[in-house]
């Protein structure tokens, strides 16, 4: 593990009672399978119950921050906010990936920026919390790290098609992505990406897939386009 558990329960703001539980949360099962740990020591159980235990929290939340929206549209929020990319980006913000514990073949093929890997570790984290202190904090954990700034993350989730919607709104040129630089082996590849309106570049990306850069990219462009 590259950093000590203490500073990651300081960016959380949260102290745990059980540190094997802590530890269990940023254990992957490469790790686990490498050092011939029991099935159920790696965070796979954990994640499976931080899962139902996000999807709780973001439903109350937002039935009641929302309450003249239907079913469907709450359906829709929901699926931005915890889906892959979204927690993944949530997780970038604690830089959790630097805190888990993976196998060699794992670290090697860059696991620890791997969306998948740290979106799962994400909800592993929200299960310990949840087993650990109960219900209360783990909502106050998901309040703080996943919820906060929700507008945000819901155009971060559709961004490429709200810009797009944007700019034939309001009957701008053309909208592109350029690829401006790819970097790395192929198992560790990094991509960076301007969106562009006609010449002008109005937001850039970088990510570990092409697709990631683009959505940040307009992320970016949404961003300035509404401040223009």
């Amino acid at each position: 593990m590259n950093r000590d558990l203490r500073e990651l329960e300081k960016s959380i703001q949260y102290q745990f009672k059980n540190r094997r539980l802590f530890r269990q949360a940023m254990i992957h099962s490469s790790y686990a399978n490498e050092h011939k740990m029991d099935k159920t020591g790696c965070n796979e159980r954990l994640e499976f119950l931080g899962d139902a235990v996000l999807e709780v929290v973001s439903s109350d939340f937002l039935f009641h921050k929302y309450g003249q929206a239907p079913e469907g549209d709450l359906t829709k929020i929901r699926a931005s906010i915890v889906c892959e990319p979204t927690l993944a980006l949530c997780a970038g913000e604690l830089n959790l990936g630097e805190y888990l514990l993976l196998g060699k073949g794992e670290e090697a093929t860059g696991g620890r920026h791997r969306n998948s890997i740290v979106s799962d570790a994400m909800e592993a984290l929200i299960g310990a919390i949840y087993l650990d202190g109960g219900f209360a904090s783990a909502k106050e954990f998901i309040h703080s790290f996943v919820l906060n700034d929700i507008e945000h993350k819901q155009l971060f989730y559709d961004s490429k098609t709200i810009l797009q919607e944007m700019v034939q709104s309001m009957g701008e040129e053309s909208l592109s992505y350029e690829l401006v630089r790819e970097d790395g082996p192929d198992h560790d590849k990094t991509f960076e990406v301007k969106a562009k309106l006609g010449d002008r570049e109005i937001g850039w990306g970088i990510g570990r897939t092409k697709k990631a850069a683009e959505a940040l990219a307009a992320y970016r462009g949404i961003l300035k386009l509404k401040k223009s």
